[in-house]
């Protein structure tokens, strides 16, 4: 008899903590020092309220939305995830199909365990190419040219890493990255010699990442490409007025799943003010800590116009590959679908304020 399914994301996490080597789900699972934004990721989306309206005619509800001129079936879209290998031998590829059959975006991460080009020719889906700019420019540069010769439709530079932050968990564990979970990207194009094999992997990151990045970056990037250019991990509304002036044409919020700077805001609670400095200038998106379809409700109603997934894929990648991922995008997709109905939203267009308040 067949085992049954989770019948929710948090089913997934219980299931892959228990299928997974402990040091590499001391990894996918693990935040900064105390993992105190972590835990507010999570916890600050139960703070909000939503608040339905009746006598709504809710036959038809539609979960699809248009970002960057795509049109997805959902408005949960895969985050940047590195090592995907760790949690499933088919890694990014099973994320990409999963992804490509739920009608949504994956952003692939620069980490990837396979090349750009190996995930693209894996599925057809949208795909969004995650970018650290390195000190060695040519190396950015030659990234970002893959990345739009293998289809790409946006790139996603991360802000947020001039240096890695404390996971105390992979110290404890002296987490190492096995042989089947090395940044692939990079093969032809870095010198992998034997001092860099001895570092620990945030030093190693540190080596590679350039820590000088300031906004002169996107100009930089405007000269090598044409695609829309994304930030991830803005967390102050004063960036995100910033990142406007320069011209993006997207920003995420986020702190990089509580894996940075410890004990900043839950992503949910700037998102507000965020929007606000953006002035629908630009698509704001969020990550962190969304378990469940009303936790997509809720980000939606204060103004993002999509969210992003990490860990909640990557349960599912481990307990079953491409058909867990997207059993955890169906989940998601299938929640979000009845909160609607039951707040009286037919659209995520009539997702808004009025259907939301902090809990008192």
């Amino acid at each position: 008899m067949a085992e049954p399914l989770p019948v929710n994301v948090t089913e997934y996490e219980s299931l892959a903590r228990d299928r997974i080597e402990p040091g590499a789900w001391g990894y996918i699972a693990g935040g900064a020092n105390d993992e105190i934004s972590l835990t507010r990721n999570v916890t600050a989306f139960r703070r909000l309220e939503l608040l339905p309206r009746v006598l709504v005619d809710v036959t038809s509800v539609d979960t699809s939305v248009t970002l960057l001129g795509r049109s997805l079936a959902t408005p949960v879209l895969i985050a940047p995830t590195g090592f995907q290998t760790l949690a499933h031998p088919d890694g990014e590829h099973a994320t990409a199909r999963a992804a490509a059959a739920a009608g949504t975006i994956m952003v692939l991460s620069t980490m990837s365990a396979f090349t750009i080009e190996e995930v693209s020719s894996a599925a057809p889906g949208p795909k969004w190419f995650q970018l650290y700019c390195y000190r060695d420019r040519s190396v950015t540069q030659r990234l970002v040219e893959r990345a739009e010769a293998a289809g790409h439709e946006a790139i996603c530079v991360t802000v947020d890493l001039p240096r890695v932050g404390r996971r105390e968990r992979d110290v404890r564990s002296a987490f190492e990255l096995p042989a089947a979970a090395q940044p692939r990207n990079f093969d032809g194009l870095i010198e992998q010699d034997a001092a860099n094999a001895d570092l620990e992997f945030s030093d190693y990151i540190a080596t590679l990442v350039d820590p000088s990045l300031t906004w002169e970056i996107l100009a930089w990037l405007r000269t090598i490409t044409s695609l829309p250019i994304i930030l991830k991990g803005v967390h102050h509304p004063d960036d995100a007025a910033l990142a406007v002036e320069h011209g993006v044409e997207g920003l995420i919020v986020s702190n990089h799943g509580g894996r940075q700077l410890d004990g900043v805001p839950a992503t949910i609670d700037m998102l507000p003010a965020i929007v606000d400095a953006v002035r629908g200038a630009a698509a704001v998106l969020l990550d962190g800590g969304i378990r469940r379809g009303t936790d997509v409700a809720k980000a939606l109603a204060l103004g993002a116009d999509a969210v992003l997934i990490g860990r909640p894929m990557v349960w599912g990648l481990v307990v079953d590959g491409a058909d867990g991922v997207r059993h955890v995008l169906d989940l998601l997709r299938d929640e979000l679908e009845l909160a609607m109905a039951l707040l009286g939203c037919r659209s995520i267009a009539e997702l808004g304020p009025h259907v939301i308040r902090p809990r008192p």
